[in-house]
């Protein structure tokens, strides 16, 4: 590999199995020619001279070291001697064979020859004389030389015999023969075969059979092969070289077989025993590439059994008058819509039709050399490979080659950059072409392959010529219809399908499908997604509507891949990465899995990378598409690739020079364990989850869904005892998913043992707790997990999963006191808990220490957990909970801040009491007891006399005395309060901050505190809380300033809409905290003073977001109002954008309750038409005393001033007429939704507005 050799060794643990043992790399410049390596010594030969190496040991690792160099031009190979006392070598400049002594690089003689070198071989002698040397050289005449050595001088060889086509035939044939090629038949391994083939023989049986092999065997004849050019074989023998005076030499020629053994004379031909078959052995030739398996007895025989071939490469004919051919270069693959077929140009202009099966293999169905004055620019296949259309931009004409013997049709059409055919059923032709002209328009041709049953001779035919209704158009490529024959793309009429791809100037990407309309083809776009990228090079866009582009960037060559569904929840972009461009994409091709999912394959100059699609996870951040297979050819190939395209069943098809390496799937053997298949790892890394999957129990939980959780849980530890094959487990019903958790729990509850009479006892299944949800069935579970983790998962998501069954327990038994968003919580600080404490502990034997490899610890709580809190009604116990979890049941500030708590906690008088409990414990942490540790929080409540009584305390502490001092002051006082600032600053030069802010509350200056907690102590949190305790709640100014200044621009810039929602609810903002979830963050920042102009991007990637939203929208007349500023349409997207992310996470039962179960509730209210409405008396008449439609927002919190509030969306503008008369003509299609909405805004706050009279209780209206 240029400079470098690597060497291979059989892996001593994996049978089979090749491993790098050693490698050694030379200075740059000093290519290598030639290798030969053998028991613990390299012989390296360059362009300028030949290198020994030795092989050491040198820190356990297998080393290379330098022995000798010697000078030497143009060395073509090189070889060790049986003793590795010598080496020798040949040049490209002489006709000569070296001879080097291995211990010093002297050169002990030169053979010179009459024609050039084409191979050497040292003779393994036997064991009575095996030091001496016999050479064997091959020259260009096809003349095999025999040299020995001499009787007194045996370290120098000498001629003594040679083989050439005159000693194997009679001078008259021989004479007539032009091209033959001559083997050595390596005597180790023919004299093991034949050994092996007498033992099979009947020894009884003296004929001639087996005296020859006898004869053979014991003489040990050496055996040389020659090949004609009429693919016959000579089989000459050369006996008595191991004995002395070798002038006792005899040759034999032992066998000549008839024409086309052998397709033509190989280049190279290789002997190798066959362990399976010790009577055999296999002839490997090359080129062309093919395998003969040998069987001594019946093949010195001249039987036809005695020689058979075994393998071929694929498509290679031995007999194919066309082989020679394939050995051009290919330059493009072009295969039929389904890849059941594939046509190969190569450089010489010959271009090649090919069938292939569903495992990939191909077989060639048609070879034609084009005899056209120009070059063959585009191909495509029809039917299979029986013909096929080419175009040449030379000649400007259009030709099908139909099936044999038709002769070939043209036609002259305008120059096109692409040629295509769609599968039947998108066109009226049932083969319609389509060419992508120059002038970017779209040119149909019909084609007809004729046929000889009905006598219709071929045609061609133009259709028409069309623009698509776009402008500033850079590329239109057709969209690969490789996905359309998928088992879930059968239903879908091929007619339906987009068809081509445009891209424009601007990086706006077009999808366009054709439909027939009088006779004529019109182009629709069904889709358009605003990429924003220039100077794109290359494009490529796959069946399922995804697109690859690479743009030339600043920072090299861009890879991007955009979905088509683009919206103002998503931008269409779902993976980026920039690459050097040293080794630029030379090529991109798609194809799908047999459920549509999209797999691309980008072509290098040496490799090619599969990308797959990854599945979204709330437990490990990672790219939208990964890297699931690499093919590397640097090691195998020395060409460049010329081209890689996908064939059926998921196979590769890579062109490097002439040579064609398919890749696919591995074929399982027998008795052997099933491998994954490619399409089967990419639907497992981007398909459904499984029930037990942990983020598919994780978003159950978050969506109120504890019951299935559990139904889940016991469902898979039924499984479990049943059987240890998952594809043996039954699933959970679809239908599970779709019911509230309510009417889930009833269902358990109706299954629960009935009660006949009041003192009756039930009959109670004693099986019944230990089947059901409890307790000793998660403990059983998680045990059996531990030491036997479920396959298809990975470590974390194993610790997940053992992380959410232990929490659904804990949950479960809590529920009761706790509403959903303390439960939501609960779970969140559960998981976060249990998850770090796992990766502290020890690991277990099962989980092999991987966890603490692939993940890190969470330094806190995602803002969107602590909001699930702040939103709770059950915040008391919540404190609790997030007490109980700290280390000793003591909170410190570091755990308030990792849960959030002065986020989330709303009553100032328990904000104040926790922060006595926090100082405290941070007092108390250490086992110094350093009173500056709690000082902040003391401070912030006022208490400076017990931090004086602290210090008292810290006797060993160096400023002990100057404490006790100053804080002797009257700090109420101006003067002591300036001396507390001055000494906050000195504490600031020092790099104390939190010392610091302690002091600036001292001094009275609560907003110089904050700002050393936000840009010193970067802790935005402890700056809120200390705002929210010292101002007694969420209306002070230097907390607005806080939220106004920090947060909300931190949030906008982040693209944190859960924090910013957050920040405008405390700013009693509501509804721009509601709109945020949906609206996009600039349309909020533009509404925002002061405004906002860095702005992060923010990704509608959580579904969580529609459950806040949920929850938000009418909780509050403030929020409803925010909730009506957001149009039913941009609900509505928003709604299929995180049905669109459960899929994404392989939640698609989620994605379809959601969906389902939505409600688009609408701010408004029934205003009674009749001030009086009587019902007849009856007990709910006074209970629901509100229509149904007024029943949710009866409990509707008045939180604005409904006469003065201001809008949350800027005014749409209105047409008014010359006479001043407003017009309503421009009303868009959105615009109606808007003012039904605001109109029942109108209504809410009118009856907002009313005083409510409640109804006197009436116990008559219970009879």
């Amino acid at each position: 590999m240029g400079a470098r050799v690597a060497t291979w060794a059989m892996s001593g643990v994996q049978s089979d199995t090749w491993r790098v043992h050693s490698s050694l790399l030379l200075p740059e410049g000093r290519d290598i020619a030639t290798l030969d390596c053998k028991s613990g010594l390299l012989a390296v030969g360059t362009s300028s001279d030949l290198s020994i190496y030795t092989l050491v040991l040198e820190n356990d690792l297998p080393t290379w070291s330098l022995k000798w160099t010697l000078p030497m031009a143009g060395l073509s190979r090189v070889r060790f001697s049986p003793s590795l006392m010598y080496i020798a070598s040949t040049s490209t400049y002489d006709d000569s064979v070296r001879i080097y002594l291995t211990t010093s690089g002297k050169q002990t003689q030169c053979i010179r020859h009459p024609r050039p070198v084409k191979d050497m071989h040292w003779r393994q002698s036997g064991p009575s004389s095996r030091d001496d040397l016999t050479l064997y050289t091959i020259t260009s005449d096809a003349t095999l030389r025999i040299f020995l050595p001499v009787l007194d001088a045996p370290q120098h060889v000498q001629l003594h015999a040679s083989l050439d086509i005159f000693s194997a035939l009679p001078f008259t044939i021989a004479s007539q023969v032009t091209t033959s090629r001559v083997f050595f038949l390596d005597r180790g391994v023919m004299s093991d075969v034949l050994h092996a083939a007498l033992a099979t023989l009947n020894t009884s049986d003296e004929d001639a059979r087996s005296m020859r092999l006898r004869d053979m065997k014991a003489e040990s004849w050496d055996l040389f092969l020659r090949v004609l050019g009429d693919g016959s074989l000579i089989v000459q023998a050369v006996a008595n070289i191991d004995r002395r005076p070798p002038t006792l030499l005899k040759q034999l020629t032992l066998l000549q077989t008839g024409p086309s053994t052998l397709p033509s004379p190989p280049s190279h031909l290789y002997v190798l025993a066959n362990p399976h078959e010790p009577g055999t052995v296999s002839l490997v030739t090359s080129s062309p590439l093919m395998s003969y398996r040998l069987e001594p007895a019946p093949f010195f025989d001249a039987l036809s059994e005695g020689l058979r071939l075994v393998a071929k490469g694929e498509g290679m004919d031995p007999h194919d008058p066309n082989l020679a051919e394939r050995h051009s270069s290919i330059v493009r693959f072009v295969r039929t819509p389904n890849g059941d077929a594939l046509g190969v140009l190569r450089t010489d202009g010959s271009v090649e039709t090919w069938t292939v099966d569903h495992h990939g293999r191909g077989q060639v169905r048609n070879s034609l050399k084009i005899n056209e004055t120009g070059a063959v620019d585009q191909l495509v296949v029809l039917e299979r490979g029986e013909c096929f259309v080419t175009y040449s931009s030379s000649t400007g004409r259009l030709t099908l080659y139909p099936s044999q013997p038709s002769d070939p049709v043209s036609m002259d059409i305008p120059p096109i950059t692409a040629l295509f055919n769609l599968p039947s059923g998108n066109l009226p032709s049932r083969i319609m072409l389509i060419g992508v002209t120059t002038s970017q328009t779209v040119l149909l041709v019909n084609a007809d392959i004729g046929s000889q049953s009905t006598n219709i001779a071929a045609s061609l035919s133009r259709y028409e010529e069309s623009s698509l209704p776009s402008s500033s158009l850079k590329m239109i490529i057709p969209v690969d219809p490789m996905g359309w024959t998928s088992s879930y793309s059968r239903d879908t009429h091929p007619a339906n399908h987009d068809v081509l791809l445009s891209v424009s100037e601007d990086g706006e990407l077009a999808f366009w499908i054709p439909e027939r309309n009088k006779g004529t083809i019109k182009w629709r776009c069904t889709s358009r997604v605003n990429t924003g990228r220039k100077d794109i090079r290359m494009a490529a866009c796959s069946s399922a509507k995804k697109s690859v582009l690479i743009t030339n960037s600043a920072g090299g060559q861009e890879l991007t891949i955009w979905d088509s569904k683009e919206s103002e929840f998503a931008s269409g972009l779902e993976f980026r990465e920039v690459f050097s461009s040293a080794d630029p994409v030379r090529d991109l091709d798609w194809t799908a899995t047999p459920d549509s999912q999209s797999i691309l394959a980008v072509g290098y100059a040496h490799r090619v990378e599969l990308l797959c699609q990854q599945r979204m996870t709330y437990f490990v951040e990672t790219p939208g598409w990964g890297l699931c297979w690499q093919v590397d050819l640097t090691s195998f190939i020395p060409h460049q690739i010329s081209d890689s395209i996908w064939l059926r069943g998921g196979s590769l098809l890579i062109g490097a020079g002439h040579i064609m390496s398919v890749y696919g799937d591995t074929v399982t053997k027998e008795n052997e364990p099933e491998t994954e298949t490619l399409f089967e790892y990419v639907a497992r890394h981007n398909g459904p989850l499984d029930d037990y999957n942990p983020q598919m129990i994780l978003q159950c939980l978050l969506w109120d869904k504890v019951e299935l959780v559990k139904g889940i849980i016991v469902n898979l530890a039924n499984n479990l005892e049943k059987s240890d094959d998952p594809r043996e487990w039954e699933a959970m019903p679809v239908e599970e998913f779709l019911k509230k958790d309510e009417a889930a729990k009833a269902s358990q509850i109706n299954r629960k043992p009935q009660y006949s009479s009041l003192f009756s006892l039930p009959e109670v299944d004693q099986e019944s707790d230990e089947t059901g949800f409890s307790r000793g069935l998660v403990s059983h579970l998680m045990e059996r997990l531990e030491e036997q983790p479920l396959p298809h998962l990975t470590p974390n998501e194993q610790q997940s999963l053992l992380v959410l069954i232990q929490t659904t327990l804990e949950v479960d038994e809590q529920r009761r006191a706790l509403d959903s968003n303390g439960l939501r919580y609960l779970i969140s600080m559960r998981v976060f808990h249990i998850y770090n404490r796992r990766l502290s502990a020890p690991t277990t034997p099962a989980s092999k220490g991987s966890l603490a490899y692939h993940a890190q610890r969470r330094e806190r709580l995602r803002y969107r957990d602590m909001i699930w809190a702040f939103h709770s009604e059950s915040q008391d116990l919540l404190l609790s909970a997030s007490n109980a979890s700290c280390e000793g049941g003591k909170m410190c500030w570091p755990d308030a801040r990792a849960l959030g708590v002065y986020i989330w906690l709303q009553s100032p008088e328990t904000m104040k009491a926790h922060m006595e409990v926090i100082a405290r414990n941070q007092y108390l942490a250490g086992d110094n007891r350093d009173p500056t540790q709690c000082s902040l929080f003391y401070f912030a409540l006022g208490k400076v006399k017990l931090v004086h009584g602290l210090w008292r305390q810290a006797s060993w502490h160096k400023e002990q005395a100057v404490m006790l001092k100053f804080l002797a002051n009257d700090f109420s006082q101006p003067r002591w309060r300036t001396a507390a600032l001055k000494n906050a600053f000195a504490l600031l030069s020092k790099r104390r901050f939190e010392y610091a802010a302690a002091f600036f509350l001292l001094g009275g200056s609560l907003k110089d505190a904050v700002n050393v907690c936000i840009r010193n102590l970067q802790d935005f949190q402890l700056a809120v809380a200390l705002a929210r305790v010292l101002e007694h709640g969420d209306d002070g100014p230097v907390l607005k300033e806080i939220l106004t200044k920090t947060v909300i621009p931190s949030a906008f810039k982040e693209g944190n809409r859960w924090l910013a929602s957050w920040a405008f609810w405390i700013l009693r903002r509501r509804d721009l905290a509601v709109r945020i979830l949906v609206t996009p963050l600039r349309d909020i920042a533009t509404v925002w003073d002061p405004e906002i102009t860095d702005i992060g991007g923010s990704l509608y990637d959580d579904p969580s977001l529609a459950l806040l939203f949920s929850q938000l929208k009418l909780k509050t007349l403030q929020a409803a109002k925010g909730t009506s500023e957001i149009s039913g349409r941009t609900e509505f997207n928003f709604v299929l954008q995180i049905a669109r992310v459960f899929c994404r996470m392989g939640c698609q039962a989620l994605a379809l309750n959601l969906v389902r179960s939505w409600s688009f509730e609408r701010p408004s209210t029934i205003v009674p038409e009749s001030p009086v409405m009587r019902r007849p008396p009856s007990p709910l008449a006074t209970r629901f005393a509100l229509e149904p439609a007024l029943r949710r927002q009866s409990s509707i919190m008045i939180d604005m001033d409904i006469s003065t509030a201001p809008p949350t969306r800027s005014a749409s503008p209105t047409r008014r007429l010359p006479n001043g008369a407003i017009t309503g003509e421009t009303m868009n299609e959105g615009d109606g939704d808007l003012v039904a909405r605001k109109a029942g805004m109108g209504r809410l706050m009118k009856t907002a507005k009313q005083d409510v009279q409640v109804p006197e209780f009436d116990i008559n209206a219970f009879f």
